[in-house]
């Protein structure tokens, strides 16, 4: 879920950080957490009874329904080193962190694509069911309402009433999912994966008392992971993170914060994020995809604002989204090369969500695809592209739409993944992701 801030009005979050919490995430130095798959028997989202069919077709589902929150989500306001458990929710990772004294925990949707964290309180005005108890602020002895002349309120987009001088937000996505509540601060307890735990007081999130759509009763929330004010990446000051996703789903992924962020050594390409002032996105620019050898590039001449002969796009890279989604025009090009490779007829997929399907091809035995980034080529192992989707069927992971195209996260397995906010740039290295 995309959230956009007036960039004229994003601030330092360090300004919202007191002394006693940078002691505390400062002395840590970095912090790491498992990541769960929403398919995994770990998962709350866990179904037992479904094939790996059925759970592929609800993730493509998701995808597309992911993908046009990317289209118009604003926040509405007054005057907008640690690991953490990452699950797939709707769309598609959940977090588990406790906030509050005594720490109460919550399990949400981790959002690269999202600045503000925010869980549904009491009292609940109106809310979604959820699995786990809503949090009570009444009952933390840390939790403090922020007043609308708060720096933190300051930095909301759009200006609204400030009712009895507390910060008010309204977040609002494209599938009519919403929530409202008000701006505070609390103490946020990290656990890590391998035991202990980090506190960081006087965290800024989202109390939301009235919030509803499509979210799912496993998950109580957000957790921001975007490069925004408000975010709990910016919040803890060394503006770093990565992950780790794993091909199965029965094997345990990893998010790292601060200094167990940094991805480095053989193998590692970077490439620059491209700045963009209304959303919290991570976005990346792609020149062109190569099928095996050959390169299959935007044709400006079908795009208005096409600037040169090969026109490159904006991509989101996005943790939440399954598939990957390309501008149609593009994605033809390179599927004709694709077709053209492989040389064998195609299949129809029986779910007619998918483009490209074979039932008599090996998945190791289709080319493989690089994506050329600004600098770099990533290659991705044909595993990342195609799927097994049934009994001799598999399909290509990437589709064309004219929803705002996004680098899912099928594509990204296997990769170590890091995001350097102070030096606005995204590096990848091949990993067994398994092995972390």
């Amino acid at each position: 879920m995309a959230t956009f801030f007036n960039s004229s009005s994003l601030l330092l979050a360090f300004c919202f950080i007191t002394t006693t919490q940078l002691i505390a995430l400062s002395s840590a130095g970095g912090f790491t957490l498992d990541l769960i798959h929403r398919d995994s028997p770990k998962s709350p989202f866990y179904n037992p009874s479904a094939t790996k069919t059925d759970r592929f077709t609800n993730a493509v589902r998701r995808s597309f329904t992911r993908a046009s929150r990317f289209r118009k989500q604003t926040v509405i306001s007054p005057n907008d080193d640690f690991q953490s458990d990452i699950i797939p929710g709707n769309g598609e990772y959940l977090m588990n962190i406790s906030i509050g004294t005594p720490p109460v925990q919550v399990v949400a949707i981790a959002d690269t694509g999202s600045d503000l964290t925010w869980t549904q309180c009491q009292p609940c005005r109106h809310c979604y069911k959820q699995d786990a108890p809503i949090f009570d602020p009444k009952k933390s002895s840390t939790y403090r309402a922020l007043p609308c002349n708060s720096r933190a309120c300051d930095s909301l987009f759009f200006p609204s009433t400030c009712e009895k001088n507390l910060c008010p937000y309204t977040l609002r996505y494209d599938d009519n999912s919403y929530s409202e509540g008000e701006l505070a601060v609390e103490t946020f307890t990290f656990g890590s994966s391998s035991g202990g735990s980090l506190s960081a007081p006087e965290m800024v999130f989202g109390c939301g008392f009235e919030n509803g759509g499509t979210f799912e009763e496993a998950a109580s929330g957000i957790i921001g992971l975007g490069h925004g004010p408000l975010s709990i990446v910016t919040q803890y000051r060394k503006a770093k993170f990565s992950y780790c996703l794993v091909a199965e789903e029965n094997e345990t992924s990893k998010i790292n914060f601060g200094e167990h962020a940094v991805v480095s050594g053989e193998g590692v390409v970077s490439t620059p994020m491209v700045k963009e002032d209304d959303t919290s996105s991570y976005v990346l620019r792609l020149e062109s995809i190569k099928v095996g050898n050959t390169s299959v590039a935007n044709d400006k001449t079908k795009i208005p604002s096409g600037k040169g002969p090969n026109y490159p796009i904006d991509i989101i890279i996005d943790t939440g989204t399954t598939l990957t989604i390309l501008p149609p025009d593009f994605y033809q090009a390179m599927e004709k090369e694709l077709v053209k490779a492989i040389n064998k007829k195609t299949t129809p997929d029986p779910t007619k969500w998918l483009s490209l399907c074979y039932s008599d091809v090996n998945i190791d035995d289709v080319p493989t695809l690089t994506f050329q980034f600004t600098g770099i080529e990533l290659e991705l192992p044909s595993s990342n592209t195609f799927v097994r989707t049934g009994d001799n069927l598999i399909c290509l992971a990437i589709v064309p739409d004219t929803l705002p195209p996004i680098f899912g996260n099928l594509s990204q397995r296997n990769f170590l993944i890091g995001y350097d906010l102070e030096n606005n740039q995204i590096s990848f290295k091949p990993t067994d992701c398994g092995k972390q």
